[in-house]
This record gives C-alpha cells, structure tokens and sequence, in this order.
C-alpha cells in the first residue's frame, strides 16, 4: 500500500436502524489480522483495520444519518457522518431490505452523491428475500445495482467485500519510496506532541498551545538529516471516544489512525507528569496492531523532581503498563528545552533499520531449530506441532512464514517463543514480528528455494 496516501478507508453509512452497526461487525469479523492478537490491546470498535485478499483498508462506523431533524445531537451525528464521508475512498450506503424505500433513504442518497465518491448500495435484512425483491424499489435510487446482504447471517457478505476493493483508488497498491522514512508523532491532547515536532525540525512550523486539541488535521513536513530523508507527521490528540463530542475533533482521530497506517515509524508521546493512562495504552496499540516501528517518547521529563533512581523507576513502571511493547525502545525529552531531540532521531534512523532487516534463510533455520531444541513445540491431544522450516517474506514489519505440519496447534504462547527467540539472534528492536503459520506445501517456498 502507498505510504503517500495510507490504507483505503471505507464508510458505512445510512439512516437509522438499517444494521450499519451489525453490517461493520460482520466486516470487522471477517478480517484476518496482520498482527495476532496480544492480550493487553483495547481495540477502538468505530474504526477496525481490516484485510480481504490482498487488500488491507480501514473500516468505519457512522450515526444514523436522519436529514429532516433540527434535534443538536442528531445534527452532530450527521456532520460526523459527512466528515467520515469526505475522508472515505468508498462509501457503503445501507438499506434495509424489508422497509424497503423510505424518503429519509432518499435525502441520504443526495448527500451522497455530493460527495462525488464510489458508492454501494447494500440492502441489508435480505434474508428470506428474493435477491430481485429485495432490490426491486432502490433501483430508483440512482446509484447502481444494489447489493443484498444479511449482516445477521453473513449472506452475500464476500460478494459485497469484491466489490469494495474493486473499487479503491488505484494509487493505494503504489511502491513505497525506501530512501524516505515517515514518522507519525501520536499522543493524547496536550502531551507535546506539536512541540516535539518543532524540536525535530529545528522551528516552528506548527502551531503549538497549552490547549488541548490545537492540531486538528496530519500535518506531513518534510526534512533531511545527515543526507537521510524523512517525513514527521504531526497529529491531532486522541481522546477517549466518550471524551470526544465536536465532530471535527472525533474525526481527527481517524485522521491520526490514517497518518499511523502510512508510517513507518510512530512516536508514541508520553506525558512525564501525568504518567501511563488508559488512553495511552490504546493509542500505543493502534500502531503495534499497524505493524509499525514504534518509539516511546516520555515528554516534559524537564518538570519531574528526580534523583539518580528516578528515571529506572519511571522506566519500570512504563514497560509494566505497555508490555505488549516490550519491543519499543524508550526515551526522556523535554520539547521545549531540546533535551535529547538528537538521540531521538538517531534512534529513528536505528528502528528504520531494525525493520527493514533481512536474515538468510539457512541462519534462520539454525535458531529455529535451536528454539525447538531448548523447547519443545505444544501438543493437542496427543498431537504435537511440528515446525518443519521457515523463511522471510518481507520487511517493514519483518514478516516469516514457518511451514508446520498443522497451523491450529501453533499456541500464542509458543508463537512469542518463537518470537523471543529470534529477537534474541537478530534485535529487531522496535519493530512487531509477524510469525505466520502454514501447513507445508500451502504455498511459498519449497525447502532449499530462494525467498522472495
């Protein structure tokens, strides 16, 4: 996918009790997830990353969108739904098939073809129906074939998942450039994320303020450091989702989501004085569940009372709170003071290259084999996995496929094993691993092949 533009994103949308919630459920369900699951990983449900095929895009939820009502909330819901509109690269329209078509179905039907996007027509509560009765009445709609599905029972739910990735832009499968690294700088409201960006470049090229929720947009500013090139993206603050009530600042949120996906690398700002919350461990999941680099960054150390024991205690109780980022190495700065802004970006450079590290496929092998040496692989009834060979198929994250006579007795916990064991060999440091398991001869190479 194109670093210049991130993941499609795809908008469901429609009036009230259509099944929009129950039709993102189904989608989200359906995904098969680049990263496994890690215990300790809270997932935001209004925005979930999903994979079909060989396209990877990010999936969003709306309100009912009710045209005619003067109610504030309901107004809110809507001007939500039309920001989700306007970043969407295609727009799932739901109807539901047993009311048939409805004046509100309509008005939303003009709103979107405002917005000049690829729209589908998905007629919801199919089940029971006829695949022509149930579209029979929004041929009227003007917006194409309408698509029966049952969110409920998953009918037709793969038929509408081709037609939406027939339908992204075509710049969203363009080469990565390699010699530019992008760096996404995320944190909740007013932990310094704008001022660290001005301490990396030098100058104040981005508005900063004591006041939560300055930057509303992804901002991407170029710069070039001992002939290296990069691009740092600010973000707007990620606030708990019942914090958040303007709709422009809860879809900044997807703005910042989008700005993870087309990274390579995400600084996850942490403010010294406030300590781990909740709403960091989420935000430093979304770009561990991306596969991206990831940087912890401990802002404002500058206004911590410390003695020599201080830092190692903050250190300690951080890599408790985010285990799951046992990876991702750790700094203390201060924005405004310019403390240790050069070690950051030397450990930028460092993570860049940890994830875009290659092994050969015979050393591999030997830790592999080492690893099944000093622990013997689990068992199922009497079944125990056998992990035949292994190999890399890619970078950014570092991804291996390990050939297995059966995938299912392939534990998570035998998998961090695996994991440990290969950060052990080769570092890795802050960046995930992907570890997939095949049963040999489910495609890939054959023992003794070149890797991809």
């Amino acid at each position: 996918m194109s670093k210049t533009t991130g993941l499609p994103l795809v908008a469901i949308v429609g009036r009230p009790n259509v099944g929009k919630s129950a039709l993102f459920n189904r989608l989200a369900a359906r995904r098969t997830a680049i990263v496994e699951a890690t215990p300790g990983v809270t997932r935001d449900r209004l925005y979930q990353r999903c994979e079909w095929g060989k396209h990877d895009f990010v999936l969003v939820d709306t309100g009912g969108i009710e045209p005619e009502s003067d109610d504030p909330i309901v107004e809110q819901t809507r001007r939500q739904a039309d920001l989700a509109m306007r970043e969407a690269d295609v727009i799932l329209f739901v109807v539901d098939g047993r009311d048939g078509l409805l004046p509100a179905d309509e008005e939303v039907a003009e709103r979107l073809r405002r917005t000049r996007k690829p729209v589908l027509l998905v007629v919801n509560k199919a089940e029971g129906l006829r695949p022509e009765e149930a579209a029979a009445d929004f041929y009227a709609l003007g917006l194409g074939q309408p698509l029966p599905v049952s969110a409920l029972h998953g009918l037709g739910i793969g038929d509408l998942l081709d037609e939406v990735v027939r339908r992204f832009p075509r710049m969203a499968e363009g080469p990565v450039d390699p010699a530019v690294t992008r760096v996404a700088v995320v944190g909740r409201p007013n932990v310094g994320k704008s001022s660290l960006v001005n301490a990396v470049l030098g100058e104040e090229r981005v508005i900063t303020s004591d006041i939560p929720g300055t930057t509303r947009d992804a901002i991407d500013t170029p710069f070039t450091r001992d002939g290296r090139h990069y691009v740092i993206i600010d973000t707007a603050g990620i606030r708990r989702r019942s914090s958040i009530k303007e709709s422009v600042e809860r879809y900044s949120v997807l703005r910042a989501i989008k700005a993870i996906e087309r990274s390579d690398i995400v600084l996850v700002v942490l403010d010294a004085t406030a300590g781990v919350t909740e709403q960091d461990r989420r935000i430093a999941g979304l770009g561990h569940e991306a596969g991206r680099g990831t940087i912890l960054v401990v802002n404002k150390w500058d206004l911590v009372e410390k003695d020599e024991r201080t830092m190692a205690a903050f250190t300690r109780r951080i890599r408790a709170e985010l285990a799951f980022l046992d990876y991702a190495p750790l700094i203390f700065v201060s924005a405004v003071r310019g403390k240790r802004i050069p070690q950051l970006i030397d450990l930028v450079e460092y993570v860049a290259e940890q994830q875009s590290r290659r092994v050969q496929t015979s050393h591999l092998n030997e830790v592999l084999s080492d690893a099944v040496a000093r622990q013997e692989p689990p068992s199922d009834k009497g079944r125990a996995l056998k992990l035949f060979y292994g190999t890399q198929v890619g970078v950014r994250p570092p991804t291996f496929v390990l050939f297995v006579n059966d995938p299912a007795l392939m534990h998570f916990t035998y998998r961090r094993y695996l994991e440990n064991r290969l950060r052990e060999a080769y570092g890795f440091e802050g960046t995930p691993l992907i570890l997939k398991a095949r049963a040999r001869g489910e495609g890939g190479p054959k023992k003794g092949e070149a890797t991809p």
